[in-house]
């Protein structure tokens, strides 16, 4: 097994090994994936929520030439082995140096750690407990074992973790064996414990938290930089955070400042003013929204004065079947409740022929003794299709092909009650 030098030492970029063993993973179009493990590694696999590192291995080759292997990610198999995946196949035996890419590295140990912290602080604050971590390429997100959290405990978590940043306390790194451990677990230092036997690895931030892990932190609050809250997303089994930490606060910062300014510019205010200009825009569309809702009823009552005109009524029963090419289905929902509102004794068969399928709608007057969803659905499923509705109105969709034919059986059929 390979010797994991970043339990020891979170922060080594570089390190000397030999590779103890290869294989090749996978091949396409003449090109193959290998995985190395070595006798000793810095790279982190994937574990606990965090990514894995990525980096370089180099060797010197035979004839003294420069060979480098492109570490593209570290995984951890089922006994405990780590592979190290890279498109560069190095002979076992070969001595190897490694480089960590630091700047993702720095980034996964800033993440993790005001995870620690953050977690701790909000069971501290609200007895909310963390029951999982997702470090992701942009933001980072735990999962709470709660239903909501105001805005208001949000900022005093958030300044809480910022003054314990501030304060730059040490974080230290310790082993015990599981015993202490469960020892630590029963008096409720610990939390909780991972299944797995044998010595356990402790993360410490001075006076605030202990927690069993096995992944990669820096080695003081203060490089962790600054926390920021992004929000909170309602899931089934409680309550999402996203947060960001150390250098993404800056960089997600320059990307709201650029959204900011790009809303400003096309609203034509300052950057302060684009809340009160966008609560401007929404009433003025919800205002337009409700005129243009109204202007819709008058034109389809008006509509449907005109069909009845068309359409008179014959033998007891006025069916109007029209299809339109340019009207939406929620347009004809609306024209076929008026018109079978407005008289009696009428039968509505509306299409929207504008896209395939149709969009059909089938509507009657109460006086009508016919079941406009049982009759609708009956109908489609002679041509293997679905629908239905209630008995004053029902749709479902249809082929423009089988259109004309689905509509005269339907006329039938209401023409024969």
């Amino acid at each position: 097994m390979s010797d994991r030098l970043y339990y020891a030492d979170p922060s080594l970029s570089s390190f000397d090994a030999r590779v103890s063993d290869i294989r090749e993973v996978s091949r396409a179009q003449g090109r193959s994936l290998w995985q190395i493990a070595l006798d000793r590694s810095a790279f982190y696999p994937t574990s606990g929520g965090q990514p894995h590192d990525t980096g370089l291995l180099t060797a010197t080759s035979s004839g003294g030439a420069l060979l480098e292997a492109p570490i593209l990610a570290v995984e951890e198999d089922e006994q405990g082995e780590v592979w190290h995946t890279t498109p560069k196949p190095l002979s076992a035996g070969t001595a190897v140096r490694g480089y960590i890419d630091w700047s993702r590295r720095r980034d996964h140990m800033q993440q993790h750690s005001g995870q620690h912290l953050l977690s701790a602080v909000l069971y501290r604050q609200l007895g909310a407990a963390t029951v999982s971590f997702h470090l992701g390429e942009m933001t980072s997100t735990i999962d709470l074992a709660r239903e909501g959290i105001t805005q208001e405990e949000l900022e005093r978590a958030e300044d809480a973790v910022n003054e314990i940043i501030a304060e730059d306390r040490p974080i230290t790194i310790r082993t015990i064996p599981r015993s202490e451990a469960e020892m630590l677990l029963s008096a409720g230092t610990l939390h909780k414990l991972p299944e797995r036997e044998g010595d356990i690895r402790l993360i410490e931030i001075d006076e605030v938290d202990l927690n069993a892990c096995g992944g990669t932190h820096v080695h003081s609050t203060g490089q962790m930089g600054v926390l920021l809250i992004r929000g909170t997303e309602r899931m089934r089994q409680g309550l999402r955070v996203e947060f960001v930490c150390g250098v993404r606060v800056a960089v997600i910062a320059r990307q709201d400042l650029a959204t900011l300014t790009g809303a400003a510019v096309a609203l034509s205010v300052g950057r302060l003013d684009v809340g009160e200009a966008v609560d401007r825009l929404l009433a003025d569309a919800k205002a337009s929204n409700k005129a243009r809702q109204k202007l819709t009823e008058e034109l389809a009552t008006h509509h449907a004065a005109s069909l009845l005109l068309e359409y008179p009524l014959k033998e007891a029963c006025r069916v109007v079947r029209r299809s339109f090419g340019e009207q939406d289905a929620a347009y004809l929902k609306l024209l076929a409740s008026r018109l079978v509102a407005s008289a009696p004794q009428t039968f509505a068969l509306l299409a929207a022929t504008g896209e395939e399928p149709a969009r059909v709608i089938v509507a009657a007057s109460a006086d009508l003794k016919i079941d406009c969803g049982t009759a609708l659905r009956e109908a489609l499923a002679a041509y293997g299709l679905r629908g239905g509705g209630s008995t004053g109105m029902a749709q479902g969709q249809i082929p423009n092909a089988h259109l004309e034919a689905l509509f005269a059986g339907l006329e039938d059929r209401v023409k024969s009650v």
